[in-house]
């Protein structure tokens, strides 16, 4: 039985294929992760530029 595991592991470690996936899975997660924040942080940015665009155009509103 220790034989058989030795020889599997063995085989792992010298197979790639899997490596390929795990790569492209952790650059899949870094892509969304980081998709994720910078759309995050600009959708405050338009939220405060909206807010200001707002609060400028609100008085001469009033004024019809």
């Amino acid at each position: 039985m220790k034989n058989y595991l030795t020889r599997t592991f063995k085989r792992f470690t010298k197979d790639e294929k899997g490596v390929t996936l795990v790569e492209y899975g952790i650059a899949l997660v870094l892509a969304v992760g980081l998709g994720t924040a910078a759309l995050t942080e600009l959708g405050g940015a338009v939220g405060d530029k909206m807010g200001e665009a707002e609060t400028k155009l609100a008085p001469q509103a009033t004024g019809f």
